[in-house]
């Protein structure tokens, strides 16, 4: 009976506490700022993201890795259309690399192979990464003109870069997205 009780209360007390957090945003409109945290560039020099910016145009941050097959066909497949992205709505795609110290030397030759033109960035130490709060990869986050996390997706298929490119239109236009 008291083992019953017990399991009854810590039942109550988290559904109580997973409901007091849902009530409250990090700000008013639940827009997150990016965090300030040092990577490294594909030639060695410090970058902090708190430089992140584009000119008040939305920014797409994508992260990846050499060895995620998912990851390389999102960016191969922005690519192909990326310049044209660039005309319509000057979004800029920074690409931040998870890979170690034990992979990391594969990531300039790839994107090299690949003719990416995307500002890349090593996350080496995974720092960014869990300042973003990145679990899955790919991870996919929409910057405002303002610096504000807009959105946010993972995973990657055939068309999501459809889906993408649909929200970048409408933040340059300057809208605001409906809440999912």
């Amino acid at each position: 009976m008291k083992t019953t009780l017990n399991f009854g209360l810590i039942f109550l007390l988290c559904i109580t506490m997973a409901f007091a957090q849902e009530q409250q945003p990090a700000n008013p409109l639940g827009l997150k700022k990016i965090p300030a945290t040092e990577l490294k560039t594909l030639d060695g020099k410090t970058f902090n993201t708190a430089a992140i910016a584009n000119e008040g145009k939305p920014v797409i941050i994508s992260f990846w890795a050499t060895w995620c097959k998912p990851c390389i066909n999102e960016l191969t497949t922005i690519a192909d259309v990326y310049q044209d992205w660039q005309e319509e709505t000057g979004v800029k795609l920074i690409a931040i690399s998870i890979d170690d110290s034990k992979t990391s030397a594969n990531v300039s030759p790839l994107v090299n192979g690949k003719n990416w033109d995307y500002e890349v960035y090593l996350d080496i130490n995974s720092d960014f990464k869990r300042a973003m709060n990145v679990n899955l990869i790919p991870h996919t986050f929409v910057i405002n003109g303002n610096n504000e996390i807009v959105w946010q997706h993972t995973s990657f298929s055939q068309g999501s870069e459809l889906e993408l490119i649909n929200i970048v239109r409408k933040i340059a236009k300057g809208e605001t997205l409906d809440a999912h």
